[in-house]
């Protein structure tokens, strides 16, 4: 994650002082505006809106893609569950997808799961890893599927020289404080669709038919949430922007550092990378469970499968079909019966019971890292 500095501090002292905290009703043009305007030049988008974090990005761009009761929306079996809850929250349903080795949404299981109610997949870009973006967008084009990318925890990474987020109809960032832009909470929505981000933009600010927004006199009002953030975490985000290129410039000079040594083993082997070339996040596949369980012990290394809310087993709600209200239940409003069990994705538990991310450390020097790539091979050899 970037660090929190005097830039930082320096824009939210600023924001006090003027004692304007709301980005609305007279900050209007304050860092907020500023920021959006800043990472829409920076990552190549033509529309980018603030919200208060990555799932409320996710919920407002499903929502503002029409994505709603008796749908059926692709995710994958890891991520984050924030995935899986964004289309319950505007009445559709979340079916769950495989990964495959590169830790992404497997693109022929996405083709085994699509039925007649399918509105949308939701490719999920995870520690840094990107999708097979070209396979995800040919499917869509085939069956008319909405894709709404969760690049949360790819924030600024490419895909093929286009950023991540930037793909789909939508995209979301996250910048919760692990995250590539770090505001403590807080996310974004990305489209180049002039209608989406207008109903995104609504949908954000409870309607918003009392804003004065171009666009907008086209869109008939309708109900929304309140996702707005305030000034302080756009002052923090204003500040945090200029170190994210930096940021991946760092974790992709440290990448092939590490792969130089770990691929001195037959311990081990390098997990496949959907744009090798512009590589930013490693993880490694071991032979067996217990082998990747050892070589978790060492500092910077975790075994995927025990990351808790990232595994879809441990999705409980989700998996019992548990709401607020039954009587607000998504599934009960699907056209199909929905059934989900443990085992429905066990190529996923497979995969991420035998593989370890390994950090890439872009806040140490590179003769350290060095050193690092030799002791992980001394450990696993």
């Amino acid at each position: 994650m970037p660090r929190v500095g005097f830039s930082e501090w320096l824009a939210l002292t600023k924001v006090v002082a003027r004692g304007q905290l709301l980005r609305y009703r007279g900050g209007e043009q304050g860092y907020t505006t500023q920021f959006e305007q800043n990472l829409e030049k920076q990552i190549g988008v033509k529309h980018a809106l603030t919200v208060n974090s990555g799932t409320s990005a996710l919920i407002s761009a499903l929502a503002a893609a029409g994505i709603g009761p008796g749908d059926e929306v692709l995710v994958p079996a890891y991520t984050w569950v924030a995935t899986a809850i964004a289309p319950l929250m505007v009445g559709a349903v979340p079916i769950v997808v495989d990964v495959n080795e590169s830790l992404t949404i497997d693109p022929e299981d996405i083709k085994r799961k699509i039925t007649p109610y399918t509105k949308a997949i939701m490719p999920v870009h995870m520690l840094n890893l990107v999708c097979d973006m070209d396979s995800i967008v040919a499917i869509a084009r085939e069956h008319r599927l909405k894709i709404i990318e969760d690049a949360c925890q790819a924030v600024g990474l490419t895909y093929k020289g286009r950023r991540v987020g930037t793909i789909g109809d939508a995209g979301a960032y996250s910048f919760n404080q692990f995250k590539n832009l770090n505001s403590g909470e807080g996310g974004a929505v990305l489209t180049n669709d002039d209608r989406l981000f207008t109903r995104a933009r609504m949908f954000h600010d409870a309607g918003s038919y009392t804003r004065e927004y171009s666009y907008e006199s086209n869109e008939a009002p309708f109900t929304g949430m309140n996702f707005k953030v305030s000034e302080l975490t756009g002052a923090v985000l204003h500040a945090q922007l200029p170190k994210l290129d930096p940021l991946i410039s760092r974790l992709r000079a440290r990448y092939p550092i590490m792969v130089k040594h770990l691929s001195r083993t037959n311990k081990l082997r390098v997990s496949p990378h959907n744009d090798p070339e512009n590589a930013a996040g490693l993880t490694v596949i071991l032979d067996t469970a217990e082998d990747a369980k050892k070589f978790a012990q060492n500092r910077g290394v975790d075994r995927l499968i025990d990351t808790g809310r990232h595994v879809y087993t441990n999705w409980r709600p989700i998996m019992t079909q548990r709401t607020f209200d039954d009587r607000m239940n998504p599934w009960k409003w699907a056209k199909r019966d929905i059934q989900y069990s443990e085992d429905m994705c066990s190529k996923t538990l497979d995969i991420l019971s035998r593989t370890c991310r390994v950090s890439l450390g872009p806040q140490y020097p590179i003769p350290f890292m060095e050193w690092r790539g030799r002791s992980l091979l001394k450990a696993v050899s």
